[in-house]
């Protein structure tokens, strides 16, 4: 029995689960954690990376996965994150493909299977970091450490800071690499065994596949390239039993045995070393030439202290974020969606009080990293310098010190490190044990965190199934955190709330003066109420903070041409579409201030334009067919209308605006066809009646006229032309019956 087994004995006493069995405790445990998320919505970055992302689409070529970022963009672009995850993006296109469209289910599913296959592997995987990598002669395992493998595994199974990762969809590119990380170690660790049985060939095999994984986890998220670091620190300090303590010592006294260290002169390590070295320059300078040489532009609102003037601001405040970190995986309790934007206010000076937690930060890990590299005792420094190497090692990515990350603190970062704080804790566990006589207390402790943090991720599942759950639960957490009021408010505006919405977007205008996509929102809301004088203000304001702001610019000209300046409004529009020449929908509006100006060649092209880029931009064409309709182009409206509905064959306004053309042009049976096709679509519309009741009328088809006249009216009694228009019928046809009579 191991040593750690032996300190967990009355914790985890007598008779052990067989492997198969601890196995399969654990993956329905990791089930049960998260299982209430499986029929969940698509919430918050679910949107751009999987709704609107066209690369899940079967139009999209599958090539063009591998040009594309995370969200879809092109690697090229200026505006893309450089988050590079096509294996990710991959699997997302397989589900779109199998679940026959955007449903959120099968998704999820995927997810939560994912995360309890992960854990299942973390059997496998605490028993090497717990129990060592010791062989018999027959080539089979001592020291399986069946206990604190299992307990280990537990832990990780049910840590609550996992929920972003299972219960966002978009997790899944943690969840794949860290997959695919675990089993690069894994393979890593399976050619020390084929070494010793069939020789070094069959060593380079496992140690290429190994790097081959990497690759693999690497392109399903970044972090998955740290996994050659953390097997390069296990060969050495582990396989290696690099003792530092012991190597300080002899260079202090000047020994000569230095030379003569087995390390030095073992030429397997060296090789190893050497693949691993040389797949991650591979990996980097391919990954680097992807990505167009150039990191990706976050602005101060996603990560404010790397923007700081002083490098001790800075410094201070990158240690504040880890020590954060670590407190997520030790109380996992206040957990958010989002912790940018005033979450966490700047460490401006060494008097604040929150430097407390980062010199506790360090005393703690400066005396884990003492043991583990100068312990006298080899189990203990194997052990705790895997645990800090799982830790410390995949989060190095997430650190701030090699490129600017474009988020303060983020919990799907530490789905890997938690491994490494498991590891540590399991040691806690024993190392308690061992040295107290309160072995029940110690058992009932940790039983009491595993059965809290399964509860914890339950109630957290459920906060992630919708997204006015999920931005609702992060306001205690996060109260100055003005992404959050956006969020609430955005989510009320698309409820029709519009009351709600605005006191949340004022409330995060107000912790952010410069959020511009807040007062861009807040502007749009004040429009539609008619309050047009501080939409402007505040439309205005957005595109003085951000001159680039296509967006804010399209809506200051909607504003600026429903207030009658039509000049500034031309130039709004104009603006908006030099720096997004793409802009269909601002080429509409384009077209509508032009058809208001009775500029009608330029309306005409405007409108063009908008389906040109768009060509399922159903206004757009209407307002064409409407338009030539109005001026007298029957000929020319017919072929535009025509046009349109080959490309958006399904859409009744279309089937109505032709149906009128049609109609004037006396092609009265195509034009009943449409009207018809129109009505069944959409039955309740009292116009589309009340206009096959005048095609009806003109055609002589005066019962049947008469019959849509009435149902129009039942819609709208109030409309003037149907009243009017089936007044002259009814006397039309009170005059043929005395003619009868």
């Amino acid at each position: 029995m191991a040593e750690l087994d032996a300190d967990l004995d009355h914790i985890l006493p007598s008779p052990v689960l067989p492997p198969s069995w601890a196995k399969l405790v654990v993956g329905l445990v990791a089930i049960v954690c998260f299982a209430r998320s499986y029929d969940g919505d698509f919430v918050f970055d679910d949107s751009e990376a999987i709704v609107n992302n066209k690369d899940l689409q079967a139009e999209t070529p599958l090539g063009d996965l591998w040009h594309h970022d995370f969200w879809g963009s092109r690697l090229s672009s200026n505006t893309s994150h450089k988050s590079y995850r096509p294996l990710t993006v991959l699997t997302f296109r397989i589900n779109y493909y199998l679940s026959g469209g955007f449903y959120p289910v099968g998704f999820h599913v995927v997810n939560i299977l994912l995360h309890s296959g992960i854990s299942v592997l973390m059997v496998d995987v605490f028993s090497v970091l717990l129990g060592g990598l010791q062989y018999t002669s027959k080539g089979r395992r001592l020291h399986l450490a069946p206990r604190a493998s299992l307990l280990a595994a537990l832990l990780f199974a049910v840590h609550p800071v996992h929920t972003e990762c299972v219960a966002g969809v978009v997790g899944r590119a943690d969840l794949l690499c860290a997959l695919f990380f675990l089993l690069s170690f894994l393979g890593y660790c399976k050619a020390f065994r084929e070494s010793t049985k069939e020789g070094t060939h069959s060593s380079t095999f496992w140690v290429l596949l190994s790097i081959f994984l990497g690759a693999v986890a690497m392109l399903c998220k970044e972090q998955g390239i740290t996994v050659l670091g953390l097997n390069a620190v296990f060969d050495i300090l582990v396989i290696g039993k690099f003792n530092v303590l012991e190597i300080v010592q002899k260079v202090l006294h000047k020994d000569k045995s230095l030379e003569n260290l087995g390390m030095l002169r073992n030429g397997g390590l060296l090789f190893r070393m050497t693949l691993l070295t040389s797949g991650g320059a591979g990996m980097l300078y391919v990954r680097w030439r992807i990505m167009g040489t150039g990191p990706p532009t976050f602005t101060e609102v996603d990560n404010p202290a790397s923007f700081a003037d002083s490098v001790l601001v800075r410094a201070i405040n990158y240690n504040y974020y880890y020590s954060l970190n670590a407190w997520l995986l030790l109380c996992p309790w206040w957990l958010c969606f989002d912790w940018s934007m005033g979450c966490i206010p700047l460490i401006k000076s060494v008097r604040d009080w929150r430097v407390i937690a980062v010199a506790a930060l360090w005393f703690c890990l400066i005396g884990l990293i003492f043991q583990a590299l100068c312990s006298g005792d080899g189990h203990k420094r194997r052990i705790l310098t895997l645990g800090l190497g799982f830790l410390v090692i995949p989060f190095l990515p997430a650190s701030n010190l090699f490129f600017r990350v474009g988020f303060v603190v983020a919990e799907r970062v530490l789905y890997l490190p938690s491994v490494g704080y498991c590891v540590l804790l399991t040691f806690g566990f024993g190392a308690l044990s061992k040295h107290t006589r309160k072995k029940k207390f110690i058992a009932a402790v940790m039983l009491g965190i595993v059965l809290i943090n399964m509860l914890r991720c339950v109630v957290r599942s459920g906060q992630w199934r919708s997204e006015e759950q999920l931005f609702r639960s992060a306001l205690s957490v996060c109260p100055l955190n003005a992404k959050v009021h956006y969020n609430i408010g955005k989510n009320l505006a698309d409820k029709g709330n519009q009351t709600a919405a605005i006191r949340y977007y004022r409330e995060a205008v107000r912790l952010n003066p410069k959020y511009v996509h807040a007062m861009n929102n807040l502007g749009n809301i004040l429009k539609e109420r008619n309050e047009l004088q501080e939409a402007e203000e505040l439309l205005s304001l957005a595109v003085q903070i951000q001159p680039d702001f296509a967006a804010a610019w399209m809506n200051l000209g909607i504003v600026q041409n429903s207030l009658k300046r039509f000049e500034a409004a031309e130039q709004s529009y104009r603006t908006a579409i030099k720096h997004r020449r793409k802009y269909p929908d601002c080429y509409y509006n384009l077209g509508r201030l032009y058809a208001d100006l009775n500029r009608h060649v330029d309306a005409l092209n405007a409108w063009r334009n908008a389906t040109v880029l768009k060509p399922e931009h159903s206004l757009a064409w209407n307002n064409m067919i409407i338009l030539l309709d109005n001026t007298g182009n029957l000929a020319q409206a017919e072929a535009v209308g025509r046009e349109a509905l080959g490309l958006i064959p399904n859409d009744h306004s279309l089937m109505f605006s032709l149906a009128n053309v049609l109609g004037k042009s006396q092609k009265y049976k195509e034009s009943e066809a449409l009207f018809l096709k129109a009505i069944k679509a959409n039955p309740n519309t009292a116009s589309y009646h009340g206009n096959l009741a005048v095609l009806y009328h003109r055609w002589g088809h005066l019962d049947l006229a008469k019959k849509h006249y009435e149902i129009s009216l039942q819609l709208d009694p109030t409309a003037p032309g149907t009243k009017e228009n089936y007044g002259l019928l009814r006397r039309k046809l009170e005059q043929m019956q005395k003619k009868d009579v």
